[in-house]
C-alpha cells in the first residue's frame, strides 16, 4: 500500500500542466468532420477544456441524439464564474467525477450551482503501472477501462445517471476530458446506434478541442487507443453487446430507457 500511494502522486505530477495550466499542443489538429453536426456543440467555456455537449448525431436507424441533457468536459477546478453560469443556465443537475482520489485532491471542481457532485472513480482500483497512464493515454489504460477492477462500475454508474436523471442535465469529466471522458461518450453513442465511424470522429475531436494532434499523448488522443477499448471489451466479454450486459450490467430494459430519453 505504501508504495501504491508514494507512485501515483509522482505519475500525475509529470500531468500538473494539463491539469492546471493552458494547454499548448504540439501542433493544431486537422479539423475533424463530423457526420452532419447541426450546431455548435462546444460550451466555449473559458476556465474548462474540452467543454461540449455529447448528443446531436444521428443513428444507424435515422434517428438523433438529443441535445442539452449529456455534456462532457475536462475538469472544473479553473472553471470561471461565467463558466459556472453557464453551466447552470444549461441546467447541469449531476456532476460525474471520473477521476481519481489524488486528481480530485490536486483540483478540486468547482461545481455550478444546483447541480451535486458524483465521483465515479473509472481506475483508482488500478495497478500503479495502469494510474501512471492516467494522462498519457495509450493501449494499456484503455483496455484497463475494460479490465480494471471497479471500471464496469464507474461508468455504468454514469450511464444509470443519465437514465434515472428527469429533469435537467448530465455533466461527466476527468482531467482533460479526453480519456476517460472519451470512452463514456464513446459507450454512450455506440449504445445508443451511432455507427462507429461517427463515434470515433467525435472522440478525435478532442485533438481539435484541445489544440494537440494524435501524436501528442499528453495533449491528444488516438484512434488506436479507442480501437483498443473496444477490442478489449470484445475479448473479455465476445462482443461490445455482452459488455454492456456482463460488465456494465446493463438490463435490456435500463438500454430501453436510455435510448427513450436520449433519442429522438
Amino acid at each position: 500500500m505504501v508504495h501504491r500511494s508514494m507512485r501515483v502522486p509522482v505519475a500525475l505530477a509529470a500531468g500538473l500542466t494539463v491539469a492546471f495550466g493552458p494547454v499548448a499542443g504540439i501542433a493544431l489538429a486537422d479539423p475533424v468532420s463530423v457526420a452532419d453536426t447541426i450546431f455548435d456543440r462546444s460550451l466555449n467555456l473559458q476556465g474548462v477544456q474540452n467543454g461540449r455537449d455529447a448528443g446531436g448525431y444521428r443513428t444507424t436507424d435515422g434517428r438523433w441524439v438529443r441535445t442539452g441533457l449529456v455534456y462532457r468536459t475536462g475538469q472544473l477546478n479553473n472553471a470561471t464564474l461565467t463558466d459556472l453560469a453557464e453551466l447552470s443556465r444549461r441546467d447541469i443537475r449531476y456532476v460525474d467525477d471520473l477521476r481519481t482520489v489524488f486528481e480530485r485532491t490536486l483540483g478540486p471542481d468547482r461545481v455550478p450551482p444546483g447541480a451535486t457532485a458524483q465521483v465515479a472513480d473509472v481506475i483508482g482500483q488500478a495497478p500503479p503501472q495502469t494510474l501512471i497512464t492516467t494522462l498519457t493515454g495509450g493501449d494499456d489504460l484503455y483496455r484497463a477501462f475494460i479490465t480494471a477492477p471497479g471500471a464496469n462500475e464507474a461508468f455504468a454508474s454514469v450511464l444509470r445517471e443519465i437514465i434515472d436523471t428527469k429533469d435537467g442535465a448530465v455533466l461527466y469529466h476527468c482531467t482533460a476530458g479526453k480519456d476517460r471522458t472519451g470512452w463514456t461518450s464513446a459507450v454512450l453513442l455506440t449504445i445508443l446506434g451511432v455507427d462507429r465511424d461517427t463515434v470515433t470522429q467525435d472522440y478525435l475531436l478532442s485533438n481539435q478541442y484541445r489544440n494537440a494532434n494524435s501524436n501528442d499523448p499528453l495533449n491528444g488522443v488516438s484512434a488506436a487507443w479507442l480501437d483498443a477499448a473496444f477490442d478489449q471489451a470484445n475479448r473479455t466479454y465476445g462482443s461490445f453487446e455482452n459488455y454492456v450486459r456482463d460488465g456494465l450490467r446493463l438490463s435490456p430494459d435500463d438500454v430501453a430507457a436510455l435510448k427513450a430519453k436520449m433519442l429522438a
